[in-house]
């Protein structure tokens, strides 16, 4: 049996993955978005009845897990392990909301790429066979990384417009060796991606801190697999938003590689950022990880769409690396779906 590495970043999956079952919730503002009918569940408060911003986003990944759960018909014994994260520090959104399932849990951190991170490693995991069943749960909340990363909510700064706005809201996934009972896609290979840094500061400008490193780990995943973009009928990158997706047009061309056809950004369609006021489009761990489930999923199973490189894109930053003057890194890992 030849090996599953794949070049220099990527891994191939010959036996079955499988992304079993999925599901997602969102919050008030993404309902009301161009996606709002698509989504599990759309929350009527934001704050989720909990008193914090911090324990609404737990109660978010809570949700998320248990409608993916039911929706597969397993329940937490079912489930080897939960690999989960989300943009607060120490990740204790994933800690407090998913506690309670009490099942091994491997925190993850990739900024707004931990979901492609989290699908990644669990596939690795099952692909192993160091579990038969897993689930990826990643989770983001706007007021809660408003709180995080930049002022409080009642200081009312005003964004520029090439700020993206942090997605309330959660996905969730249950992973798979067999498809015997059913299974929404597989996932037949991964691209891990590397820390890029073009000496960006402006923490504000998520998409262009993200751009580069999504150009890399895309123009990698091409050159590991074989592949040229049309082999893809989808690149979606995570929540580069408008400015971040021009800038990985570019970045691509210079390289001589052409995805203006085939690519997409989650971020752009999870608002109507005119309507809506969220200036270049959504970004957070919730909204790849809502996006893929309630919108890119459905048109892999029906057929609409073969394979799709599924691209979430992480800028690398905290409170005291902002505070210091740092540049703002990024990373993307890349994901190949593809129809059962």
């Amino acid at each position: 049996m030849g090996s599953p590495q794949k070049g220099k970043q990527s891994v191939a999956f010959d036996k079955g993955v499988y992304i079993r079952e999925s599901a997602s919730i969102v919050g008030t503002k993404e309902g009301e978005g161009p996606l709002g009918a698509l989504f599990d569940m759309v929350a009527s408060d934001d704050m989720m009845g909990c008193d914090n911003w911090e324990a609404a986003e737990s109660t978010l990944q809570k949700e998320a897990l248990s409608l993916a759960l039911g929706k597969a018909g397993l329940t937490h014994k079912d489930i080897r392990y939960l690999l989960a994260g989300d943009l607060l520090a120490q990740t204790v959104a994933s800690s407090y909301g998913l506690m309670d399932f009490e099942t091994p849990i491997l925190g993850m951190y990739g900024a707004c790429s931990t979901c492609g991170e989290a699908l990644g490693i669990g596939s690795m995991l099952i692909a192993g066979g160091y579990a038969d069943t897993l689930a990826c749960v990643t989770s983001s909340h706007f007021a809660s990384a408003e709180k995080e990363f930049r002022f409080p909510l009642s200081y009312g700064s005003q964004r520029p417009k090439c700020s993206t706005w942090t997605v309330t809201g959660s996905g969730a996934y249950v992973l798979s060796a067999s498809s015997t009972s059913g299974a929404r896609a597989r996932i037949t290979g991964i691209t891990s991606g590397r820390i890029v840094d073009y000496g960006i500061k402006d923490s504000f400008n998520m998409g262009c801190c993200m751009a580069p490193a999504a150009s890399d780990t895309i123009a990698q995943n091409l050159q590991d697999f074989g592949r040229k973009p049309s082999d893809y009928d989808k690149i979606f990158t995570g929540d580069l938003g408008t400015v971040g997706q021009q800038a990985l047009i570019d970045l691509l061309n210079a390289k001589g590689i052409e995805i203006a056809a085939q690519h997409d950004d989650c971020g752009m369609r999870m608002y109507d950022s005119i309507r809506q006021k969220t200036e270049a489009g959504g970004s957070g761990c919730g909204c790849s990880a809502a996006v893929l489930s309630a919108y890119i999923l459905p048109r892999i199973e029906s057929g609409e769409w073969k394979r799709v490189l599924f691209v979430p894109t992480g800028a690398l930053l905290s409170k005291t690396s902002f505070n210091e003057g740092q540049t703002v890194p990024g990373i993307a890992h890349a994901v190949v779906i593809e129809k059962v």
